[in-house]
């Protein structure tokens, strides 16, 4: 379980989250949504202590996460809304590296690792440097990464992004049984197909603000004969060519 009580963050006079309120189960998948600039990467970059909040709260399973940040750290693996990190090491080189800090074995990880290698094709590529990688081979190397330690919570941010499409379903099918094990997956996306395909629940945010947490179902049921993409365009607002949101007309989800 992981509880996130009033949660904002703050940039100068910039409000990127505003006391943000959430449970988040363990054995679901749990999708943010919104806009370029709402809040979502703002929130997940503190439950992976990329970032420190302004003011509020992080607990997972009861612990606090300024107050256990490192035995909250070994419970979560992240893969973050960009993969160009650590260019200079090879794949299997990035893959150690893990290993090490997770303080895993190689034999704890060494089965896992090779039917993710097989399952993303990078059986060949697995002593190349990840600045020779396109960006989706980029993005395949550190979800490989991430699942060395069969993390209790699993955090993705903007995970589909360069995948092609055999990839993406390969990494929805392990999203789900991740989740099936009693596991927590959380991820941030655009694509409201993914959401509804995944979400046991989803927060959508608007400009920082919380606007929506419950199903994709319940959300469908309280907009009779809507589809999920108007009923978000509705909720979220219309972004301008200046990346901003105007609101909709009619829209009284504020």
């Amino acid at each position: 379980m992981i509880e996130i009580e009033d949660l904002s963050k703050n940039y100068g006079d910039k409000k990127a989250l505003q006391h943000l309120n959430l449970k988040i189960k363990s054995g679901e998948i749990f999708g943010f949504l919104g806009h370029n600039g709402a809040g979502k990467s703002t929130t997940i970059k503190n439950l992976v202590s990329i970032i420190e909040p302004t003011s509020g709260s992080i607990k997972v399973d009861g612990l606090d996460l300024q107050e256990h940040r490192q035995e909250i750290k070994e419970k979560i693996a992240y893969v973050p809304d960009t993969p160009d990190i650590f260019l200079q090491l090879t794949a299997a080189e990035y893959w150690d590296l893990l290993t090490s800090a997770y303080n895993l074995s190689v034999a704890d990880v060494q089965q896992r690792r090779q039917e993710l290698v097989t399952l993303f094709n990078m059986s060949e590529h697995v002593d190349e440097t990840l600045a020779s990688f396109s960006h989706g081979m980029r993005q395949k190397t550190i979800i490989i990464g991430a699942l060395l330690p069969d993390p209790d919570v699993w955090i993705l941010d903007e995970p589909m992004q360069g995948l092609d499409p055999q990839a993406a379903y390969d990494l929805k099918q392990l999203m789900k049984k991740h989740a099936a094990k009693g596991k927590t997956v959380i991820f941030s996306t655009h694509n409201l197909d993914t959401a509804q395909q995944l979400c046991d629940e989803l927060a959508i945010l608007k400009k920082g603000v919380l606007i929506y947490n419950g199903s994709v179902q319940n959300l469908l049921d309280q907009n009779n004969d809507e589809s999920l993409e108007e009923i978000y365009l509705k909720m979220a607002g219309r972004q301008n060519g200046d990346g901003l949101v105007d609101d909709i007309e009619g829209d009284s989800h504020e």
